[in-house]
């Protein structure tokens, strides 16, 4: 696929998985009282309100042009977890909204998948280009929730461990947040990031195309040229 054909397929599943995750932070802090978000307009499913020029755009047009798969990031809904009415416990079902939406994304993708296949032969250029949209929609968002649940602050899964341990080894979590980052790129230099997301998050796709009963021989390709490096 062609760079533009790559951008066109890509952008919408991105850009939606990203926003919904974003959305969903916030919906959930303000059932357990937290207004932050809502008072600043992030609760909104405009994908405007919640691009980063950077996550949003740059990175997932470098990755497309140079790999033909996308991965990117919202702004990140703001949370002031003292605002919670039981912050310690609310925090993991704040934390754990995100991922939650990418599973219900990722499930919307794949009845996509299905009803088109299911209508039109995959010779059809139409069909063709929402098969492999379907495709990017469930990938993005398997990979957006792999990467979260990442046991390492600020990820959301930092956070649901964060709320789940004892107080003193909560405490000691924290004070790894502010390198999060740098542990990331670290495990992705060494090339364990990829082994960690990327990898189970294709497994985890092969084995809801298997489990959907729309894995037939001639459907691999689809997957091949979709994943390209990521495989």
């Amino acid at each position: 696929m062609s760079t533009i054909q790559s951008i066109t397929i890509w952008a919408i599943p991105v850009l939606f998985a990203i926003t919904l995750h974003e959305v969903a932070h916030g919906w959930a802090a303000k059932k357990f009282g937290d207004t932050t978000a809502q008072l600043l307009g992030r609760l909104s499913l405009n994908p405007i309100k919640h691009i980063d020029l950077v996550g949003t755009i740059l990175v997932p047009a470098v990755l497309i042009a140079t790999t033909g798969y996308a991965f990117g990031w919202a702004k990140p809904v703001p949370v002031n977890f003292n605002q919670l009415r039981n912050p310690k416990k609310d925090m993991v079902w704040v934390a754990a909204a995100g991922p939650f939406a990418n599973v219900v994304m990722a499930i919307f993708w794949s009845i996509v998948l299905i009803t088109v296949i299911g209508g039109a032969s995959s010779e059809n250029q139409y069909a063709e280009f929402f098969v492999y949209m379907s495709l990017a929609g469930i990938f993005i968002n398997l990979v957006l929730m792999v990467l979260n649940l990442l046991p390492i602050p600020p990820l959301d899964g930092g956070r649901v461990l964060s709320g789940l341990v004892p107080n003193n080894i909560s405490a000691w979590l924290s004070k790894i947040e502010p390198y999060g980052l740098f542990i990331l790129l670290g495990l992705m230099f060494m090339g364990l990031l990829n082994k960690l997301v990327f990898t189970p998050s294709i497994l985890i796709l092969f084995f809801i195309m298997s489990f959907l009963g729309i894995l037939p021989q001639e459907f691999v390709p689809y997957l091949e040229k979709l994943l390209g490096q990521a495989s």
